[in-house]
């Protein structure tokens, strides 16, 4: 039976949801899975809406879409709001110091992305943060593949995103 699992990260423009995203795809694909990776994101470069939808499978994949996340990471209050409903079946991460839950149906935990980065010593590496938590959750993603996935993606900060991480 084929394995299908769907991430959803969401949050403003500089939180670095598309290189959480784009690393849990890559990471897959090093560790020798198949995966789709989507973003959505508006015309502001910082501050506006972004998410990115990752798809993980052990066979191909027929729709890149998520439809029913396994994991929503929520990084911004717009985000949850606007997502928490379609995760009602799978687990929502929050930051607290970020978002506020709701009246949602739905498992739910809060994860201290931001002050976990500020210990490292950057605020920029929540998402990392947050991607380490998702892929010890999913279970399916050898950290090891993360580690390169990173290294091939990551632009700057690359030893703290590894430690964050």
């Amino acid at each position: 039976m084929a394995v299908r699992k769907e991430a959803l990260f969401s949050g403003f423009g500089g939180q670095g949801v598309v290189l959480a995203g784009r690393s849990l795809g890559l990471a897959a694909v090093i560790g020798g899975l198949e995966a789709t990776m989507l973003v959505n994101h508006g015309t502001e470069t910082r501050g506006g809406y972004v998410r990115s939808q990752v798809v993980i499978s052990d066979e191909e994949i027929d729709s890149p879409l998520v439809e029913r996340p396994d994991i929503l990471l929520a990084l911004s209050q717009a985000a949850y709001n606007r997502f928490k409903p379609l995760a009602a079946q799978g687990l929502t991460l929050f930051d607290p110091d970020l978002v506020r839950p709701g009246e949602f149906p739905g498992r739910e935990a809060p994860l201290m992305t931001r002050k976990l980065a500020l210990e490292l010593g950057s605020e920029l590496a929540a998402n990392m943060v947050a991607l380490g938590k998702v892929l010890k959750l999913l279970g399916l993603v050898p950290l090891e593949a993360a580690r390169q996935a990173i290294r091939e993606l990551s632009k700057r900060g690359l030893e703290i995103n590894l430690a964050a991480l």
